[in-house]
């Protein structure tokens, strides 16, 4: 059945593109006809025949679609840009354990991304940013190096209209008006009511994710209180290729997301 999984997990289903929102020139999202449940930072593969297939985020989840926000790599990667709306793509999925908003529900929830890494992370913001009711306070920081590389620019409009605290920085800009700086300046100023009472999620570049960790752990955040997105190590989705595995632990079965009592031992 077009747009659907059927059971089995080695098996791509024929999935038709919606829509194609082009954030740069290198960075689309591909609005993909879905129905069937799917969490916020589980991902899919999606395949062309004759050029092999890559994992990608999904970055948005509806009655009938997930978007999956992709940047141009490699030759996998190449091909897909080449299909537009009314096209279909080979998929299989969704893989992996993804963010669970039981794990955040009733805490001051803080989000940090860095770049693609907002990708993963831009459901569970959209679902607490729909449902602010759910949880004491959520506050975002996403940054990107500059305003040109910035991702999903009109959902970032409606974020700044709901019940969030949302700061978007980037690493340089000629032009006035944005925050500067990495992620990390930014995590000392957030204030909290109850520290006991707060979740953290940490998702981008390994070396961002530790120190963006590092920030936290001197406001005296626990491990446990923390969540990471192993995202880019993602390959097959079903452990049998071996790509994905750091140790025993194998990120597209056991992840890609972890508590951070596990994920500080899988960081590079």
């Amino acid at each position: 059945m077009e747009g659907r999984s059927m059971n089995n997990a080695y098996m791509p289903f024929l999935s038709r593109i919606q829509k194609v929102i082009r954030h740069t020139a290198i960075e689309y999202t591909f609005r993909m006809h879905y129905v069937g449940e799917v969490k916020p930072g589980q991902f899919f593969e999606v395949s062309v025949p004759k050029y092999g297939e890559a994992p990608i985020s999904v970055s948005g989840i509806g009655d009938d679609y997930v978007d999956l926000t992709i940047r141009k790599v490699g030759k996998v990667t190449n091909e897909i840009f080449e299909n537009q709306e009314g096209k279909s793509l080979f998929m299989r999925g969704p893989y992996g354990n993804g963010f669970l908003p039981e794990n955040y529900q009733g805490k001051e929830l803080v989000v940090v991304a860095g770049g693609t890494g907002v990708s993963p992370v831009k459901g569970i913001i959209d679902y607490f940013g729909n449902h602010p009711e759910e949880v004491r306070s959520l506050t975002v920081i996403a940054g990107f190096k500059s305003p040109k590389d910035v991702l999903f620019k009109e959902d970032i409009k409606r974020w700044e209209n709901q019940k969030m605290n949302l700061t978007i920085t980037v690493d340089a800009a000629e032009e006035p008006g944005w925050n500067m700086g990495l992620v990390t300046k930014y995590i000392p100023d957030i204030t909290f009511e109850d520290k006991e009472n707060t979740a953290v999620i940490v998702v981008g570049p390994p070396v961002m994710m530790k120190f963006a960790v590092a920030e936290f752990k001197k406001l005296d955040i626990e491990d446990s209180q923390i969540w990471i997105s192993q995202e880019r190590k993602m390959c097959c989705g079903l452990g049998k290729c071996g790509h994905c595995r750091m140790g025993d632990t194998y990120i597209c079965l056991d992840g890609p997301v972890f508590n951070y009592t596990e994920g500080k031992k899988l960081l590079d």
